[in-house]
């Protein structure tokens, strides 16, 4: 919570609560060490989880069980309410999914959509005995699922899929991370330059947005396409992303009252 500049006592009362080692499998855990790679923890001591740090899901891939400050920092901007709706896109293995359900609690639902198959399986597996959190396997752009309170993507993307927009209650929150196609490339004084994390909220027919970090994360399979990645480097290789305060379902308004303007939709100035 310190190294996220998060002060939030329901979000580290979550963290708190969310045994990490029962969503990672048995230890020795690989830990992503930037300068040297993936390093195996000394033991199966879970002491060795409770730290900032990532830990690989499938090292192999770079796919990783995320860094905590990261998502204690979304996770607030969030702000998922007792009895609200939540669905989680890339749940993995379903760690910050539980997160998530321990937030809304019993009153509330989570639906944990993952693209892996296996994951996925894995990931419901770990919630056999939780009767509010639905796991899914599928691609998160497109598998259906409820309106929701809060849709929280942990992939990168270079564009909102429609149905995230679409299935946001009024008042919604969708955290949405955009990348360039260099958005995941480890230790990168420039990767602010590569990627952003925004806040969609929904107001009626309207979407007010706002930046909330840089970002550099694993892609979102269904969520990308080459044109809205063009216009999203150029855009923040210019910077003034903290000028954005709206996303609009159409590209035909004014360049200059535009962050980023691609194929159907925009981020906005005002």
């Amino acid at each position: 919570m310190v190294a996220a500049g998060v002060s939030d006592e329901l979000v580290e009362t979550a963290f708190a609560t969310v045994p990490r080692e029962q969503f990672r499998g048995p230890g020795p855990w690989p830990i992503l060490r930037w300068l040297g790679g993936y390093m195996p923890t000394p033991s199966d001591d879970p002491v060795y989880l409770y730290a900032d740090i990532l830990v690989g899901i499938l090292p192999e891939r770079q796919l990783n069980n995320g860094q905590p400050s990261y998502h204690a920092l979304l996770i607030a901007s969030a702000a998922p309410q007792p009895g609200e709706h939540v669905v989680h896109v890339g749940a993995g293995l379903g760690y910050y999914s539980a997160i998530f359900a321990a937030l809304v609690g019993r009153s509330g639902s989570v639906t944990a959509i993952e693209f892996g198959p296996v994951l996925a399986t894995r990931a419901a597996s770990n919630f056999s005995t939780a009767p509010n959190v639905n796991v899914i396997p599928g691609d998160g752009a497109l598998v259906a699922f409820a309106t929701a309170d809060v849709i929280y993507v942990n992939a990168r993307a270079t564009r909102p899929a429609e149905s995230w927009l679409d299935r946001l209650n009024d008042r919604g929150r969708l955290i949405l991370p955009l990348t360039t196609n260099g958005g995941f490339c480890g230790v990168d004084p420039n990767f602010q330059r590569r990627g952003a994390v925004f806040r969609i909220e929904r107001r009626g027919p309207d979407f007010l947005a706002r930046r909330v970090s840089g970002v550099a994360i694993f892609p979102c399979e269904g969520a990308r396409d080459a044109k809205s990645e063009r216009a999203l480097a150029a855009a923040l290789s210019a910077g003034g992303w903290d000028k954005v305060t709206r996303l609009y379902c159409r590209d035909d308004l004014p360049e200059e009252q535009c962050w980023l303007c691609a194929l159907g939709w925009c981020l906005a100035y005002y």
